[in-house]
């Protein structure tokens, strides 16, 4: 069975992304980490609506990230999205790559936990549902 959920997700640099000197405005690094992580939970059929109707907020508390190389504009750019940890916490690690050279130009880290809705403490666990969905999506990959 394969340990980890994965997804290369492509991206483009567009005017709008970036800074006058052509560079990618530092904050939008989080926006484009957010639309691999949800395309990379989605794989296993727990979008916002999912997280939602489970009664669970899914705040993220430690985010790190090291900038190696600038993203610039209309460069192409895959960020391979890989989670890490989900039974304790959602632990999901990003490397940003040149789509052409597959230089690395940026890693993150991104950790959150379940926080059931209405309640401020965290849970110290992810919630069997979405547990359970992450393991069976790994065992059908073992197949």
């Amino acid at each position: 069975m394969p340990d980890s959920l994965s997804i290369r997700y492509p991206i483009q640099i567009h005017f709008y992304d970036v800074d006058p000197m052509n560079v990618v405005w530092h904050g939008n690094y989080v926006r484009f980490m957010e639309a691999a992580r949800t395309a990379l939970i989605a794989q296993i059929g727990y979008g916002y609506a999912e997280m939602d109707s489970s009664g669970y907020m899914w705040p993220i508390v430690d985010l790190r990230i090291k900038y190696i190389r600038p993203l610039l504009l209309q460069q192409a750019v895959v960020i391979e999205a890989t989670v890490r940890e989900f039974e304790h916490r959602l632990v999901v690690d990003y490397v940003f790559m040149d789509e052409k050279t597959g230089q690395t130009l940026t890693k993150a880290t991104t950790t959150q936990v379940a926080v059931k809705v209405g309640n401020t403490s965290m849970d110290m666990e992810c919630p069997e549902d979405f547990v359970s969905r992450m393991r069976q999506y790994l065992e059908s990959q073992s197949c």
